[in-house]
């Protein structure tokens, strides 16, 4: 119950960071009484509602500062502050230099301890895990031979022609991957890690169509470059124990909450099933020595 309610204060929150409600309104929005809020978040985050505010509002303004070229006062008062000095000088106190010379020295925008409520780009928040998350070892092993098993399987494919490339795969699951060919299911597998990089990122729209057509070389060097950064991510998951924190994936209509776990999870799901459709269709093609892919086999080779 009590996990719950602070769920709907972040909710709340997330809702209100730009109104700068009192907290009694704050608290009556949740049809609780102030000094139960303040007592709930207390216990659930280490600070006050008040205080968890001006952090995230302090996380956003510092995000604001590194991407984009407004004005130092504008930032400041969409962070609540009437002034530039006011802000200046919480700025200073939070991140240890003035939003001046953030702008050239940032290396993170979050304050306070991973395991926090924290600002996500574009506008939503992260909310900490409920209890201890599980460790992530087995996971990242799994998106590291995923990662690699990709590779071999472009390695192979290089070595085929376009008609092998782009016959039909008689073997399809209805609502996934229509009409997939060998060139269609190794860009997805590609493009699905791009994809959800760039929705961790809240960089976003992902447009589908860019995986359209590609040769296998472009399809190399694509993964040359997403590759290690998903596996950044799923080691920032494990390192950072965020697996059960949630984030909001904006490109989705309406966005869409997730976990990190869940994200994971998500890709390595569906990255079986075409990397089996891609190992069945290069066997049919004589290439045989990567077999149906199985992890058992070939997670304690990696690199």
């Amino acid at each position: 119950m009590q996990t719950d309610t602070f769920r709907r204060f972040v909710d709340v929150l997330a809702e209100s960071l730009d109104d700068a409600p009192a907290p009694a309104d704050l608290a009556a929005r949740l049809h609780l009484s102030r000094f139960h809020v303040d007592r709930l978040v207390r216990s659930a985050a280490g600070e006050t509602p008040a205080a968890l505010r001006r952090r995230v509002l302090l996380e956003r303004a510092a995000h604001r500062l590194m991407t984009t070229d407004d004005e130092v006062l504008a930032v400041a008062l969409d962070a609540g502050f009437d002034s530039h000095e006011g802000f200046t000088r919480a700025f200073g106190r939070a991140f240890g230099v003035p939003p001046s010379r953030w702008r050239t020295q940032a290396s993170g925008y979050r304050l306070g301890p991973v395991r926090a409520v924290h600002f996500r780009p574009p506008g939503g928040l992260d909310l900490p895990p409920t209890e201890e998350g599980t460790t992530m070892s087995l996971a990242r092993s799994m998106v590291d031979h995923h990662v690699w098993l990709v590779g071999e399987m472009l390695d192979r494919a290089a070595r085929l022609d376009d008609d092998v490339l782009d016959r039909p795969i008689e073997l399809s699951v209805e609502g996934v991957d229509d009409d997939p060919t060998l060139r269609s299911l190794l860009a997805r597998l590609v493009g699905q890690m791009s994809m959800w990089e760039l929705a961790e990122q809240g960089a976003g729209e992902y447009d589908l169509a860019q995986e359209r057509g590609l040769s296998v070389d472009q399809m190399r060097a694509w993964l040359v470059d997403v590759g290690p950064r998903f596996r950044d991510l799923a080691r920032r998951i494990d390192e950072e124990d965020l697996a059960e924190v949630t984030f909001v994936n904006t490109m989705c209509e309406p966005p869409e909450a997730f976990t990190y776990g869940g994200l994971l999870a998500h890709v390595l799901t569906f990255a079986a099933f075409r990397r089996t459709l891609v190992c069945g269709a290069l066997w049919s093609a004589g290439i045989t020595d990567l077999g149906a892919g199985d992890p058992r086999e070939l997670v304690s080779r990696p690199d």
